[in-house]
């Protein structure tokens, strides 16, 4: 048998994190959130409690009878309880939130889709896998770690995002119609329910087998999509901000996305990648070679010439942004944040012709160039948030990646497959003679200015109007104009530097959550809302699957 790491539920939870995203950005979280969603779309959704719970105790039952260890059975008994005494306060504990259900309860296709998923799991029959007989005590084990890993991320979903919802609420602010309920899921009796299911999971894993294992991790991943699915299903009859696609008119509107590349597309930074690029190659080179102007340094002069300018370029950026960032932070001042960062336009550059000077761009192969690009590891989501923006029939969407990066062949060759050669790429370029690079930058975009001008051209001849939106994803200070120009701003990563300047010049950074909720409140005060460049307001997010929750829905 093979024994498992501590904290297996907490393991999935982690890799199945996307899922939870796109179960927080549905109209129904973000509605409840800002406190405005309508109550007869909460009502349906909460009448639904029942069938969960019923299908939760008569789970827990199954477990209970599978398990072989005392402590197990009396733990797994417990929740049930649990579960029986929700069931009996059900009606009661609805109108302590102020609500009362309605007579006829309608169900809801997504919600029979999990508890019919639950009573299967329950009953040893897995998507996929062989059905267990249940005849041995060993099988009986299996079965009841598999309802605890197809029901811990049901417990687990509400906790954190009950969580996630109050702190965004004022807590001396009463008035808000779902705090009893949000409280109910934030309590510390909820929390234990989901920690005794999450820590009965990683007990009862310890004796599978790995194959085993994976089955529970694909239980596990099926319950998150199943509960994303079911309040993404709810009924929504109000005027909602997410998703941006539904929201905008499909015959009118247009999205044109703007995105950087390095560290907000691909996971590393394509300087260092070219420049191990010359490195590892370069040990093909003939060692008798004839001297030219193409001829290459060795591998190891390459590594250390290297090391030499990375190095320069950190100390001499720290002192540039030290010297560009005011004393004392004040109100948003668009104009000075411009004027301080042509110093960093001077800065990068300086730094890139010290690139072209030293030669360790030359020589390099563009097909090695292209196929380091087509193995090149993207941040986790991009290719399939951008393939499924580009190829969708419903709206209009153009998309541009805007980069610093020394060679655009790069960037081109890792959106080359999933269909992604519509995006189209705005970089700088390497020289090539007959398909080798002199050490020479066809220099285009180095500066925060030279982007914003780029990004200004592509759109001269849009219409200025409502249905014309700009967005603009990026994680680096040289994004940082492009970021406010546009009519949404969303920073990806934690760039100390981004935030630092921008801080001083009166930037505010808001979790791309919280804005929505925020705009959702504005939609029911006013019927309507705008999103506006320049407003001194950039919205944060730490994955790609927000981005595509708040784009696409789930």
């Amino acid at each position: 048998m093979k024994a498992v790491e501590e904290g297996l539920a907490r393991k999935f939870w982690i890799k199945f994190e996307s899922d939870f995203v796109f179960c927080m950005y549905t109209p129904f979280f973000v509605s409840l959130a800002a406190g405005t969603l309508n109550t007869d779309t909460f009502l349906h959704c909460i009448s639904q409690d029942s069938l969960f719970l019923n299908a939760f105790a008569r789970a827990y039952k199954l477990a209970e009878e599978c398990a072989d260890d005392e402590d197990d059975k009396t733990a797994i008994r417990n929740l049930r309880k649990r579960v029986n005494k929700k069931l009996k306060v059900h009606d009661t504990l609805v109108h302590e939130w102020g609500f009362e259900l309605p007579k006829e309860n309608i169900t809801d296709n997504a919600a029979v889709k999990y508890t019919d998923f639950l009573g299967a799991t329950a009953l040893g029959k897995v998507e996929g896998e062989k059905a267990l007989k249940i005849e041995t005590p060993f099988e009986k084990i299996k079965i009841a770690a598999y309802i605890l890993g197809a029901i811990s991320p049901c417990m687990r979903l509400f906790a954190v995002i009950a969580k996630e919802i109050k702190a965004l609420l004022d807590p001396n602010d009463s008035s808000h119609n779902y705090k009893k309920w949000i409280d109910t899921y934030c309590s510390q009796d909820f929390e234990v329910s989901a920690l005794l299911t999450e820590e009965l999971l990683d007990k009862l894993g310890v004796s599978l087998t790995g194959e085993e294992l994976e089955v529970i991790e694909k239980l596990y991943h099926q319950a998150m999509k199943l509960d994303a699915a079911f309040f993404a299903a709810q009924p929504i009859d109000q005027q909602i901000v997410v998703p941006l696609s539904q929201v905008q008119d499909p015959v009118e509107g247009r999205l044109t996305i703007f995105c950087d590349f390095d560290l907000t597309c691909a996971a590393f930074d394509s300087s260092a990648i070219l420049a191990e690029i010359a490195i590892l190659t370069a040990k093909k080179a003939d060692p008798d070679q004839n001297e030219t102007k193409l001829t290459r340094m060795s591998s190891a002069d390459l590594r250390s010439a290297w090391d030499v300018l990375s190095t320069k370029y950190t100390e001499e950026y720290e002192q540039c942004i030290k010297s560009i960032i005011p004393s004392e932070a004040g109100k948003f001042d668009y104009g000075s944040l411009c004027e301080a960062l042509k110093q960093l336009a001077d800065f990068e550059k300086t730094a890139n012709s010290r690139i072209v000077h030293s030669g360790v761009l030359k020589g390099l192969n563009l097909e090695d160039i292209k196929r380091t690009g087509e193995h090149l590891i993207l941040q986790d989501g991009c290719r399939g948030f951008f393939k499924k923006t580009v190829g969708s029939e419903n709206f209009k969407t153009d998309v541009h990646v805007l980069s610093y990066c020394w060679c655009g062949d790069i960037i081109r060759s890792a959106f080359s497959s999933g269909d992604l050669n519509a995006l189209r790429v705005h970089s700088n370029e390497l020289v090539y003679e007959d398909s080798i690079s002199t050490g020479e930058i066809d220099k285009k975009l180095e500066s925060p200015l030279e982007k914003l001008q780029v990004f200004n051209d592509i759109l001269k001849y849009r219409n200025n109007d409502d249905q014309h939106l700009t967005v603009y994803i990026g994680g680096s200070l040289g994004d940082l104009l492009c970021l406010l120009e546009a009519d949404i701003g969303i920073v990806m990563g934690s760039s100390s530097s981004l935030r630092s300047v921008g801080d001083q010049f009166g930037v505010s950074f808001v979790p791309l959550f919280s804005g929505l909720v925020e705009k959702q409140r504005e939609l029911a005060k006013g019927g309507s809302f705008k999103w506006n460049k320049l407003s001194g307001t950039l919205y944060t997010v730490s994955s790609w699957a927000e981005i595509h929750a708040f784009f696409l829905g789930s």
